[in-house]
């Protein structure tokens, strides 16, 4: 069985993010079915949809949508920025949704880790996200939800997740992932 690729998107630039954090332990977890890369965002020019309607969408959004259509699903992490998703985050999506008819994410599935270094955990970002999920046809794995506040705590001073409750949480949280895609994307033989 073909290993399914899982595009791992993180909603920070921070180099030193606890979500780009997360995100690094996560895909260090046992996940023998699929291959996950990491997809930058830095480089998306905020979205203007003249660009698409005139036939000269920027470099990068073109190069952005053809990665974005090889992978299998999505993990999103991101952390929480005023209560919602960092404007990097939603200009991503809207990127990858355009033009219209033609989204990168339709139909292809996902789940959200939000992370802070507040007790909240991310919860506002976390749910805005899921508003989006909807609207562009991402199933998005409902349970386990993942939360992971208190993150200035959990990594080592190489970013690596030394909190053994959250390393078993997030495990949880992955093997479960697993399951949901291998429920929505049939087996690449």
């Amino acid at each position: 069985m073909k290993k399914k690729k899982i595009a791992v998107i993180v909603g920070s630039l921070r180099k030193e993010a606890f979500s780009r954090k997360t995100a690094r332990a996560l895909m260090k977890m046992e996940t023998a079915s699929f291959e996950m890369e990491e997809v930058k965002l830095g480089d998306l020019l905020i979205y203007n949809q003249d660009l698409d309607d005139e036939g000269k969408p920027p470099a990068a959004w073109t190069t952005f949508r053809k990665l974005m259509k090889k992978f299998d699903g999505f993990l999103f992490v991101t952390p929480e920025y005023n209560r919602s998703v960092p404007g990097l985050l939603k200009n991503a999506l809207d990127v990858g949704s355009r033009p219209y008819g033609e989204s990168i994410w339709d139909g292809k599935p996902g789940a959200i880790v939000s992370t802070s270094p507040g007790r909240l955990s991310g919860f506002g970002a976390n749910h805005h996200l899921r508003q989006s999920m909807v609207f562009l046809n991402v199933p998005t794995m409902q349970q386990p939800e993942a939360y992971v506040g208190n993150a200035a705590i959990l990594f080592d001073e190489k970013g690596d997740l030394i909190d053994e409750n959250t390393q078993k949480i997030l495990q949880i949280f992955m093997d479960s992932f697993v399951s949901w895609v291998n429920k929505i994307v049939p087996d690449n033989n």
